[in-house]
């Protein structure tokens, strides 16, 4: 094993024991329902790697896109790139399940500043809704 091997596995080692105690001690002092726990587990690992500088994947593979980027964007869904999901909002699911800010996921993929984390139509349809409650409207043009 080489002596960057070896380093990359003590890092690790390093990384994951950090993550058990931010967990336990999470935990110990909050009160969180066992379906979220792995979330969390997540969250933190995936924080602590950005944290440390850990940036390549564990197995030191590139990944490769679960789905072309082109076809990644639907009028009602956006496709995760890591793991392939259809979904409305992108933001949280890049958050809890792979500790990544949009920011990071962009730059991960290569993807345009401007890439959305939310679906056009769902996007549209929460615009209207907000409109229709009065949202965005100053005191004076009431």
């Amino acid at each position: 094993m080489s002596q960057e091997a070896t380093q990359q596995k003590a890092e690790r080692g390093d990384i994951l024991r950090m993550t058990a105690e931010v967990v336990a001690a999470y935990v110990g002092n909050n009160s969180l329902p066992a379906t979220q726990l792995p979330d969390v587990i997540n969250t933190v690992y995936g924080t602590l790697r950005r944290v440390n500088g850990v940036s390549a994947p564990a197995n030191g593979h590139s990944q490769k896109a679960a789905i072309p980027v082109r076809r990644s964007i639907t009028p009602d869904y956006i496709v995760c790139l890591e793991d392939g999901k259809k979904l409305k909002m992108l933001k949280r699911h890049l958050r809890t399940v792979y500790g990544l800010s949009p920011e990071e996921y962009r730059s991960k993929w290569g993807l345009p500043a401007d890439y959305p984390m939310v679906a056009p139509n769902y996007s549209k349809q929460r615009s209207a809704f907000a409109k229709k409650i009065g949202l965005g409207r100053s005191e004076a043009a009431q």
